[in-house]
């Protein structure tokens, strides 16, 4: 038996997440009242049962000051399971919020903001004891699904981190939600060469012209070798999301290609949910 409870801040993908979950053959349930876990767990586990995996949805909604004291009881009566934890920023929240002009169930009349802040007191047992953590701060629904399936499909060790490899260009400024940033503008311009000008890092020319140099293999395997570093103990802190930037003059050439060339390194490890953004490297085309 697999049972695996849903829970995390609203607006920050949990019923999308079920959604996933009953696409996997999971049977499913929302908004069941935290007095009632018990109940339906002593059903699911019960030697005569059909159910073999069962994901329920709780939320601020369904009695949470009691959950604490359900979920112990359910592991003293022997009954295992998981707690997947969907989280997000509190800006990301707010836009969420006023992108679907959906109240904060805290908060049907006042500010959201408040709602978040409440809405994370009542939530913080529930995600110091999370078995996984997914923060939805910088993901599309389909990447959401892909570490969904990494976690209770694939059954691979799955880490509670979320990496995003970012390129942008300096004249656009650094990006505000970055972890880790990197200047690659020591390295040659492509700019500057008339038959690279047009290409961007996503082409062989660039990628070939730019890796050329030793300089770009050494920044890169000394950036790899930094981040294998900190990855786990950032882990061990309880970060769940790592954005890594790597940036040049206009995010068009050189970033683009050492950040290419870092997610094909780190993707191929396995361990962790990563992804790659490309910021800037349209706008210089945009702007003319």
């Amino acid at each position: 038996m697999k049972f695996v409870i849903v829970t995390g801040m609203s607006g920050a993908g949990k019923s999308t997440a079920l959604k996933m979950l009953e696409d996997l053959g999971y049977f499913c349930v929302d908004n069941l009242p935290v007095k009632l876990i018990g109940k339906f767990a002593e059903l699911a586990y019960a030697p005569n049962s059909e159910l073999q995996k069962v994901a329920i949805g709780i939320d601020v909604r369904t009695g949470l000051k009691d959950a604490d004291a359900a979920l112990r009881e359910l592991m003293e009566q022997g009954y295992s399971y998981d707690i997947l934890y969907l989280d997000a920023t509190d800006d990301v929240l707010i836009k969420r919020f006023k992108e679907t002009r959906r109240a904060h169930p805290l908060t049907a009349h006042g500010r959201v903001e408040d709602g978040i802040t409440r809405e994370r007191e009542m939530l913080s047992w529930m995600k110091k004891n999370a078995t996984y953590i997914i923060d939805t701060s910088h993901m599309l629904t389909r990447e959401l699904k892909a570490e969904i399936g990494e976690i209770y499909s694939k059954n691979k060790d799955y880490k509670n981190l979320f990496i995003t490899i970012l390129s942008f260009g300096y004249k656009y400024g650094i990006p505000n939600d970055a972890d880790l940033v990197f200047d690659v503008r020591f390295l040659p311009n492509p700019y500057y060469i008339e038959e690279l000008k047009a290409h961007t890092g996503n082409d062989k020319e660039v990628q070939d012209y730019v890796m050329q140099f030793k300089e770009a293999g050494m920044f890169l395997d000394k950036l790899e070798d930094m981040v294998e570093f900190l990855i786990p103990n950032y882990v061990i802190e309880g970060k769940n999301q790592l954005v890594i930037a790597i940036g040049c003059t206009g995010g068009k050439h050189r970033s683009v290609t050492l950040a290419n060339k870092l997610y094909e390194r780190l993707s191929a490890k396995g361990s962790y949910g990563i992804k790659i953004e490309h910021r800037d490297i349209y706008k210089d085309a945009l702007r003319k």
